[in-house]
């Protein structure tokens, strides 16, 4: 999916017609919303973007053609975490889940809540 128009992520996620690519997106906002506590909730670079007040995206998500992306755009917290993202497909800062039934969700939330705990800067 290229870049989307949608002015907020309900938008956005009205755009997607694949149910269980649908369903992981979701999820992913539900465990944004319930771990990143005091972050924005905004659309960044045409996809569903986390930041703090003020400041630049953090994290994000998104359907591509052929995966789900999860990107966090934290250095220092992709570093702690080296050993578990090891047997990820990971690129550019970015999980890609090729198979809904492969997404770890437990990862992403502990991503998250390393994220939440501090600030950092942004890449």
């Amino acid at each position: 999916m290229p870049r989307s128009a949608a002015e907020d992520v309900d938008g956005y996620l009205a755009e997607i017609a694949e149910p269980d690519r649908l369903t992981v997106l979701v999820r992913l906002r539900e465990l944004c919303r319930t771990e990143l506590h005091g972050f924005e909730e905004v659309m960044a670079y045409g996809v569903p973007a986390y930041r703090r007040p003020g400041g630049e995206p953090e994290i994000a998500f998104a359907l591509r053609q052929q995966y789900i992306s999860f990107c966090l755009m934290r250095p220092d917290v992709r570093e702690v975490f080296e050993e578990r993202l090891a047997g990820q497909d990971v690129g550019d800062g970015c999980l890609r889940f090729r198979r809904t039934e492969n997404v770890d969700y437990g990862l992403v939330r502990d991503l998250l809540r390393a994220t939440a705990r501090r600030p950092g800067e942004a890449c």
